[in-house]
């Protein structure tokens, strides 16, 4: 089957704008067979990450709906077909390479050259620009900077994996949740994907690489897993201040 019969000429043009290899490969095959299994996607593109390469699709500007078939084993799986055309985004800005120059040196001039989730400082080539809320639950906002946010390559993977597993991404689509999320404000949240839980990414690097060898050595000493003798340690000092 040729879905791309059906489709509108202005669609048909803006999935043959795509020129990525691992979108192109979903669009291509949505456009020929009408759909594409995860199986498909891992079997026979040897994408590893189907989740992932159905956003770079939407990334694109181009909506995709989730939906279940029947594997090759005869369990239930996801697949990939265009969702709302309308949604579509036509304009100069769709996709990433459209819209991330002027966007990203907006994020940078705001908050400076670093990753919002792990804040480390990391060189411009290596941040990506992301929604705070995703697409896939709120549709594409306008090109301003508060709805946006830059990432390094394995804080978006994380998100990636953590937004793709929550039930508001795959059932609720409540933006209000998102709003309310670390992975979209890790300044300010109240839950992680829905779940009650807090967490603090640190990092050590350049001359702080000695400290975190240190914690590493007395953590070993104890028989203790880093974090949790970090959490000790930040207890310990909480309480001591708390008596003070």
């Amino acid at each position: 089957m040729d879905s791309s019969q059906l489709l509108p000429d202005d669609f048909i043009q803006l999935c043959q704008s795509v020129t990525a290899k691992r979108p192109k490969a979903v669009i291509d095959h949505i456009l020929q067979h009408g759909f594409v299994t995860t199986e498909e996607l891992k079997n026979t593109y040897g994408y590893n990450h189907p989740p992932r390469a159905a956003r770079d699709v939407r990334e694109h500007g181009i909506p995709l709906e989730t939906f279940r078939v029947t594997g090759s084993d005869g369990r239930r799986i996801a697949a990939y077909r265009f969702g709302d055309i309308s949604k579509a985004r036509f304009s100069r800005f769709s996709g990433r390479t459209g819209l991330s120059k002027q966007l990203k040196d907006e994020l940078i001039k705001r908050y400076g050259c670093k990753c919002f989730i792990y804040l480390e400082e990391v060189d411009e080539r290596e941040l990506q620009i992301d929604h705070r809320v995703p697409f896939e639950v709120d549709g594409e906002p306008e090109l301003l900077p508060e709805y946006f946010m830059l990432l390094c390559g394995s804080a978006n993977r994380a998100k990636s994996w953590s937004c793709e597993h929550c039930q508001n991404w795959n059932h609720l689509k409540d933006k209000s949740i998102c709003l309310s999320c670390y992975w979209a404000y890790p300044e300010n949240y109240t839950h992680i994907a829905m779940r009650q839980v807090r967490r603090i990414d640190l990092m050590w690097q350049g001359e702080d690489i000695g400290i975190y060898e240190r914690l590493k050595q007395q953590a070993v000493e104890l028989n203790k897993d880093i974090p949790e003798f970090i959490k000790e340690i930040i207890e310990r000092e909480i309480d001591r201040n708390d008596d003070g």
